[in-house]
């Protein structure tokens, strides 16, 4: 993943560190900055465009369940690369209750990880990606979803299901559970 501005490698910021903070525009125009909500849980979620068939499910997802979260404790932003003009817009057709970010300039998605080199069809381009941080009251990042269920967003944020890398032994372990069921239902039929 690259960051085009200074050619380094950017990775997603890690469990533990601080945020950094940052002011950027809402949709009305009115900065926000991080440093605002220090004493509350923020949900920051980075998407590549609004409007599209994805960003669209991962917003109603978080709209859906906007009352869940806010009981929860969260404070929810959205934030791409996009214009304050085009959130409005997104905010209208949708009907979002909470606030998204514009960073045309992209600052706050280098100092998130979060603009990066993509690959599609063997060309390479930098885009956004789709992950989202969620950070405790005194700043600190708590919890970070690379892997983003669009559809079920608030769930992950809400449950805790956030999918984890497979280790060896839970494979072993869910292959041989698995192996053990037919055995298991061989052994009933014979009796």
């Amino acid at each position: 993943m690259k960051v085009s501005s200074n050619k380094k490698y950017n990775m997603a910021l890690a469990i533990g560190s601080k945020a950094p903070d940052f002011k950027s525009k809402d949709q009305d125009g009115k900065e926000v900055s991080l440093s605002d909500y220090k004493g509350k849980k923020v949900v920051l979620y980075f998407y590549p465009r609004d409007m599209t068939p994805g960003c669209t499910a991962e917003a109603c997802s978080l709209r859906d369940n906007y009352k869940a979260l806010q009981r929860a404790g969260y404070e929810v932003f959205g934030i791409s690369t996009d214009d304050e003009k085009t959130h409005k817009k997104f905010i209208a057709k949708e009907s979002l209750p909470f606030r998204l970010l514009a960073d045309p300039d992209k600052s706050v998605h280098n100092k998130f990880g979060a603009w990066i080199e993509k690959s599609m069809y063997g060309r390479k381009y930098m885009g956004t990606a789709r992950i989202t941080y969620i950070i405790d009251e005194k700043g600190i990042i708590a919890e970070v979803i690379e892997k983003v269920d669009t559809k079920n967003h608030a769930e992950q944020i809400l449950d805790g299901t956030i999918p984890k890398p497979a280790t060896k032994k839970a494979v072993k372990k869910v292959a041989k559970k698995t192996a053990a069921k037919p055995a298991k239902k061989a052994a009933k039929k014979k009796k």
